[in-house]
């Protein structure tokens, strides 16, 4: 059998499973709090236009708006300064929104310190485990913070110190970044970077490694408890908004069950 006809087949009698990575899009969706004396990202609002009712009697529609990065999303190279000449999120080529990933599970640390961070050393030991990291494919962060979504307060974990969610440490950021075969890296938290990444040397240093390298990121993931830890393909699709730093994004896995 050729390698399409085959792969369809395998979707219709689940011998390869659609794991859907996706947070739910609404009001209640969680969205980053930065300081008070900068810009704030829109949450998702929608506006009904007709529902079957003089407006509009055959058909329901809605408009929307949101920030480009509220809920699960894709960042761009250009989102940060360090990649501000890179790619929009319209010009990343389609062919870098499918390829293969490696999920790293520190649900265990992260539940134990809500400030854990990813080192060099975590991602070697998995490797040593798992074998390397995929070339030109994503490395999926798993920490269990998927399960706080439901609440703005829980996920975001704040207090008067600021908010408290697991990440990347400045080091490791610079690895993945430079070194590292993969071209993205998805987490479960609201950013790619933990939540005292502010006070980090450099600050956000994933954002600032990973846009400043031409790489990505998938933020508010969900469901990554059900992929193995190698042979999932990861599918991100952001819409391409023209000039775009980045957009809500449908991320699905694609996992052979046999």
């Amino acid at each position: 059998m050729s390698l399409l006809p085959g792969f369809a087949a395998a979707l219709a009698t689940g011998g390869i499973e659609v794991v859907d990575l996706t947070a739910p899009l609404s009001a209640d969706t969680p969205v980053i709090a930065l300081p008070a004396e900068f810009a704030q990202t829109a949450r998702f609002e929608l506006e009904e236009l007709s529902r079957y009712d003089d407006r509009g009697p055959a058909w329901y529609w809605n408009n929307f708006r949101t920030g480009e990065h509220t809920g699960t999303h894709f960042d761009a190279p250009n989102h940060w300064v360090t990649g501000r000449d890179g790619e929009d999120v319209a010009l990343v080529p389609p062919r870098r929104l499918i390829g293969p990933a490696a999920v790293l599970d520190f649900s265990a640390e992260a539940g134990a310190d809500p400030d854990f961070l990813l080192e060099v050393e975590h991602v070697r030991k998995w490797e040593a485990d798992h074998g390397p990291l995929p070339e030109g494919g994503w490395l999926l962060y798993r920490t269990g913070w998927d399960a706080r979504s439901a609440s703005q307060e829980e996920y975001l974990n704040a207090d008067e110190t600021g908010a408290h969610t697991p990440g990347i440490s400045p080091e490791c950021a610079r690895w993945l970044a430079e070194e590292a075969p993969v071209i993205g890296v998805g987490v479960e938290t609201v950013g790619t970077d933990a939540g005292a990444a502010h006070s980090f040397d450099p600050p956000f240093p994933c954002h600032a490694a990973l846009m400043g390298s031409g790489k990505y990121g998938l933020t508010q993931l969900q469901n990554l408890a059900q992929l193995p830890p190698t042979g999932a393909v990861l599918i991100a699709a952001p819409l391409p908004i023209v000039h775009g730093s980045g957009s809500p994004a449908r991320v699905l896995a694609l996992v052979e069950r046999g």
